[in-house]
């Protein structure tokens, strides 16, 4: 009976540990020093993640974008357990990872000249378009794609974490320069 209560409030524990990770519970007791979460983005234009962490695992998703943001959320000496901007969660081996900084648009993202809505819109990204992340502030992130750069909300965006999110909204977009996605992954499974 004890054996059984003792397995069931792990069971319940290791339920929540997954998705309900954020910054707050980071910790730097990792093979690599770093926390665990954080985002990191693939170094390749092909990236294999797989089911366990090893080579011998089947793969499970095949990536194809470069720069391709990922959270790992724990880790090996070599290997990454990561979340994509889907939800996916597969491992990587570290060696295909970088720590730079990249989101994904999850809606039609306007790029602001300034951390301001009254600041003329620079171009708009479309949904599922990857930018580079410079830095976050007061509420406003500044991104670079496709020769552009600009300010946007984090709202708007997967890779950034919920203390950089603000709740107001940014105008609309439309007539402005677009920034196009292409496909973000592939099954590698049959």
């Amino acid at each position: 009976m004890i054996r059984a209560t003792i397995t069931a409030l792990l069971l319940s524990g290791l339920a929540l540990v997954g998705p309900a990770f954020t910054q707050e519970t980071e910790h730097t007791a990792t093979p690599s020093g770093q926390a665990v979460p954080r985002f990191v983005s693939l170094k390749v234009d092909v990236a294999n993640g797989r089911s366990g962490p090893s080579s011998q695992h089947p793969i499970a998703w095949r990536y194809l974008r470069a720069g391709l943001p990922m959270e790992v959320i724990a880790e090996t000496p070599d290997w990454r357990r990561v979340r994509d901007p889907e939800g996916e969660v597969t491992w990587m081996h570290r060696s295909i990872l970088s720590g730079r900084r990249s989101v994904y648009t999850l809606e039609e993202t306007p790029l602001h000249a300034r951390d301001s809505n009254s600041s003329p819109i620079e171009a708009v990204a479309e949904p599922g378009v990857i930018l580079s992340l410079e830095r976050c502030r007061t509420g406003w992130c500044r991104v670079e794609a496709q020769g552009f750069r600009g300010w946007v909300r984090p709202h708007t965006l997967w890779g950034v974490y919920p203390q950089e999110l603000d709740s107001e909204t940014g105008p609309d977009g439309d007539g402005n320069p677009a920034l196009s996605p292409s496909v973000a992954h592939d099954t590698a499974l049959p």
